[in-house]
């Protein structure tokens, strides 16, 4: 008997121990922005910071006024309003604590979109709170972020984002994650 108490306690932590499954970031659009952005035409990524060759401030900021409407779409999906997710994506680190581990960050779908114009759309970018901090030696290398994602808008001089993550665990993508 004393066995069969115990099963069930070994399930449950072998389950809080396992990753949630992965969230495709094409599921957080709406469907009529995915579609959008399925049929947009091509778009160019060169600009001002491309030409420098480095970084300007703003640079996640939208500078043309010229791209389709679902390029600054913040239109969320409310069935991922306080939803435990795992999402993969690159680093824009926003502010460190004094081990110099980013506590804050953007998180965005492809590498180096921190540099390159247009940036994602608003609902493709997610700022994530993570207080006990990562340190990031590479903006190109991905991240796992796991944590209760919230609709919240989010504007600063950087970005602006449809979505905010309370992380609980942010890791590096290992090798046997691909």
């Amino acid at each position: 008997m004393r066995h069969l108490l115990l099963l069930p306690l070994v399930l449950i932590s072998s389950l809080a121990c396992a990753e949630l499954p992965e969230t495709d970031w094409l599921e957080l659009m709406p469907e009529t922005d995915r579609l959008a952005l399925e049929n947009m035409p091509e778009i160019s990524h060169e600009g001002a910071e491309m030409e420098s060759g480095f970084y300007i401030p703003g640079g996640l900021k939208q500078q043309t006024a010229d791209l389709p409407a679902v390029m600054y779409s913040t239109k969320t999906v409310p069935a991922f309003d306080g939803k435990q997710i795992r999402l993969g994506g690159y680093p824009v680190p926003l502010e460190t604590d004094a081990a110099g581990r980013s506590t804050l960050f953007f998180l965005v779908p492809y590498p180096g979109a921190c540099i390159h114009v247009p940036p994602p759309p608003p609902n493709q970018l997610v700022l994530v709170r993570y207080p006990k901090g990562i340190e990031l030696e590479d903006i190109y290398a991905p991240l796992w972020v796991s944590g209760t994602l919230k609709i919240e808008q989010v504007n600063n001089d950087l970005a602006d984002a449809a979505y905010a993550l309370e992380a609980g665990v942010v890791r590096m993508v290992e090798e046997s994650d691909l």
